[in-house]
């Protein structure tokens, strides 16, 4: 099986979880319609707090269905859509994708992937425990984010489950993905 989006969500609000829906449309440069972080600049509570003015480099955060498969085999409860995400994908490495990878996403849609998603404490206050699985230390103390990735629409379209992902590397030097 190739890659595909296995599930897609979407929420006006500014929650944790957003619900699946039947279907998404990417708006280019923006992001999600009908989300809360769709915008030129960031909507993300934080980074406004922060400086209003930044680019939204996070209009579509996607998240691999293995993290959910392993989540609930460590007792973990997660559902599509449920940490935030609102793509699901499956049979692609989101995690080890360098920046400015292209994902085509269906028929039209291209988002470009941006970075890391920085998983939070907010996190824990979905279920205990939950911090510690999708933020860890390698075994020389770096930092490892697992909570899924980032991107900007480049290209707009509709997406829905059981679409087709196709994946586009760019030139080299690859620059591996950071937090954003």
């Amino acid at each position: 099986m190739g890659a595909v989006v296995t599930a897609v969500s979407r929420d006006e609000g500014h929650h944790f979880s957003k619900p699946t829906r039947d279907s998404i449309r990417l708006l280019a440069g923006l992001g999600v319609e009908g989300d809360a972080h769709l915008g030129v600049t960031v909507k993300h509570r934080s980074r406004v707090a922060q400086d209003p003015t930044q680019p939204n480099l996070r209009q579509v955060h996607l998240i691999h269905a293995e993290l959910h498969d392993e989540l609930r085999a460590a007792g973990h409860q997660v559902a599509p859509g449920e940490m935030g995400e609102n793509v699901t994908t499956r049979g692609v490495d989101l995690l080890g994708l360098p920046v400015g990878t292209l994902l085509r996403l269906g028929d039209a849609a291209v988002v470009e992937v941006t970075g890391l998603r920085n998983p939070c404490v907010q996190i824990d206050n979905f279920q205990a425990g939950l911090l510690k699985r999708v933020l860890r230390r390698d075994e020389a103390g770096n930092l490892v984010r697992l909570a899924g990735i980032m991107g900007v629409v480049r290209e707009g379209g509709e997406i829905r489950p059981g679409d087709e992902i196709t994946v586009e590397l760019p030139a080299e030097p690859h620059r591996p993905l950071d937090r954003v």
